[in-house]
């Protein structure tokens, strides 16, 4: 059935793209994106997609708006192209986090980024630990939502490590720190923080028992550390033995990298749904997300049930 199956990458993220379509032998389709003299970006899908099952893949990681805007339009092209069927394959998902209205006069901007990628004609949507279940909502069309959590799992098992306590740092990821924790056999905690302006996090206490325990800290994003670094402290003040993190979207802005460099950190785990680059993290561990992007496109074509993936 994958005959009938046509990958399209985007600029984003290429050895993604890359892996995607090696897992599951599927030539990448030729396609070119440039820009105009101005800065615009142009692109054109040089093979015929007619009839075809088109899966665009894109990381809407920065620069957030050209890797937005380039989704469009390959979307756009795809569906002009005659596609049968477009699908927008998302392994981060920018504007997550404004995702209600938290404040006076503020934009629900995950709602408009769903709007926009609604009105090119996109027909479903692949996307990876959203910042919150609840944007699947936005959307009108199917959003198959993928968890790096059996990722996770399978790592610390194989590192047996022991008297382990899975950490949410604030009550609203409790639910994927229980997930997590469910498949470990593990206890959970939960940190309480105020966060008094943007990218500055006062912690203040954690609910549960992490005395003499190796505690896992698990979230979807990493962007400035701040909220990461604060919460190893909170743990370590509180009689841990050891902190490590598993965070899917390893965005690290800013001071991520020295402040992580700086902390008491025993280990960061991400996945590369973001290109990491040059960034030179001692502890770092990236795990890869493409074996379980193309599985879930491989059933999605065949019709077969996805629940089973992450059970």
């Amino acid at each position: 059935m994958l005959e009938n199956v046509a990958l399209i990458g985007g600029s984003s993220h290429p050895t993604l793209n890359k892996q995607i379509s090696e897992i599951l032998g599927i030539p990448l389709t030729d396609t070119l994106v440039t820009r105009f003299s101005d800065g615009e970006i142009r692109v054109q899908i040089n093979e015929s997609v007619r009839e075809k099952r088109v899966f665009v893949i894109q990381s809407l990681c920065h620069p957030a708006n050209d890797n937005i805007m380039e989704a469009l339009l390959l979307v756009d092209a795809a569906k002009r192209a005659s596609a049968k069927e477009v699908t927008l394959v998302i392994p981060y998902y920018a504007y997550a986090r404004q995702d209600r209205k938290d404040q006076p006069r503020v934009p629900i901007s995950a709602k408009v980024l769903a709007n926009l990628i609604e009105s090119v004609g996109t027909d479903r949507i692949i996307a990876v630990d959203l910042h919150a279940e609840q944007i699947q909502g936005f959307f009108n069309i199917p959003v198959e939502h993928i968890t790096a959590i059996p990722l996770f799992a399978e790592y610390l098992q194989n590192q047996n490590i022991e008297d382990l306590v899975i950490v949410s740092p604030d009550a609203g990821g409790a639910k994927r720190a229980s997930k997590l924790a469910k498949k470990l056999g593990a206890e959970i905690a939960i940190i309480y923080k105020m966060r008094p302006r943007p990218n500055a996090v006062e912690v203040f206490d954690v609910i549960g028992n992490v005395e003499g325990k190796n505690c896992v800290i698990i979230d979807d994003i990493v962007d400035t550390a701040g909220t990461l670094v604060a919460a190893a402290e909170m743990l370590l003040s509180k009689g841990a033995k050891s902190v490590r993190a598993c965070i899917t979207h390893g965005v690290l802005s800013g001071p991520a990298v020295e402040r992580i460099n700086n902390s008491k950190l025993t280990e960061l785990v991400i996945t590369d749904s973001i290109p990491t680059g040059n960034k030179e993290i001692k502890i770092k561990k990236v795990l890869p997300i493409a074996p379980i992007i193309a599985e879930v496109i491989r059933r999605v074509v065949e019709g077969r049930p996805l629940s089973i993936l992450f059970e």
